[in-house]
């Protein structure tokens, strides 16, 4: 059976503009990798609703899954709630349980720009675990999911949770003293000869252990092997500096 595909739509000027670096990629990628989804796709665009409601629309049809990453605050530039609502031809509505949980943690002090983060597009479902209660918002494939790279991470429990099922992808990596210029026909016939299995070859500049990093991904260790120790058989005596998972 064919793995799930994923996107991720990272949203928000302060990342094109350079103020704030992407953290949240890196994140979803091994959460998504440790629950045998292929993630295929990244996409940052800028906070503007009809330019995030395009993406939306476009990533939905295309893959299993696509999460949003941004743009969820209370604050005149967090307009990704309204803007999944836009890419699904829905309207916006408060939802009750965030906002009885919103009330209950803000007491007398909650405002009206607390209550925006009650929002949701009309339809969407909440998703809690017993380790993350504060509802995950999920329209229709979509998942909404905050910026913030600690509470992002927090939520990715959920994500495994939601669609752990499938194997976990497998990794591993050989570290070579040669460069890619001599490893590119032994990549070649390793890649020819294992058409399922995704090499990756990865230069490291002015590092005295190794000169490359060869890794091999695939879905399973009987896959993935064969594949690695043909290639470290192609090696030149002396050319292996490590070998383990990646």
């Amino acid at each position: 059976m064919a793995s799930k595909t994923a996107a991720a739509l990272i949203i928000g000027n302060e990342l094109l503009s350079g103020k704030v670096a992407d953290a949240n990629t890196v994140v979803l990628a091994k959460t998504l990798a440790s629950v045998g989804v292929r993630f295929e796709r990244v996409h940052t665009v800028l906070d503007d609703r009809a330019v995030i409601a395009a993406e939306v629309a476009a990533l939905s049809d295309k893959y299993d899954v696509v999460f949003t990453s941004g743009g969820v605050g209370p604050t005149h530039d967090d307009l990704t709630i309204d803007s999944v609502a836009d890419a699904f031809e829905v309207e916006v509505e408060r939802s009750e349980p965030i906002e009885k949980m919103l009330r209950a943690y803000y007491g007398d002090n909650i405002k009206d720009g607390h209550l925006r983060m009650a929002r949701t597009p009309v339809g969407a479902r909440l998703v809690v675990t017993p380790q993350m209660p504060w509802p995950t918002v999920v329209m229709r494939n979509v998942w909404i999911l905050p910026g913030v790279p600690q509470i992002f991470a927090m939520k990715m429990s959920v994500v495994a949770a939601e669609l752990a099922g499938a194997a976990a992808f497998v990794s591993v990596a050989v570290y070579t003293h040669l460069d890619e210029g001599n490893l590119k026909p032994l990549l070649d016939a390793v890649v020819a000869a294992h058409p399922h299995v995704d090499v990756g070859s990865y230069p490291k500049w002015k590092e005295p252990r190794y000169r490359t990093k060869v890794t091999f991904d695939g879905g399973d260790l009987a896959t993935v092997s064969p594949a690695r120790d043909s290639f470290v058989a192609s090696l030149p005596e002396g050319a292996v500096a490590d070998i383990k998972d990646a």
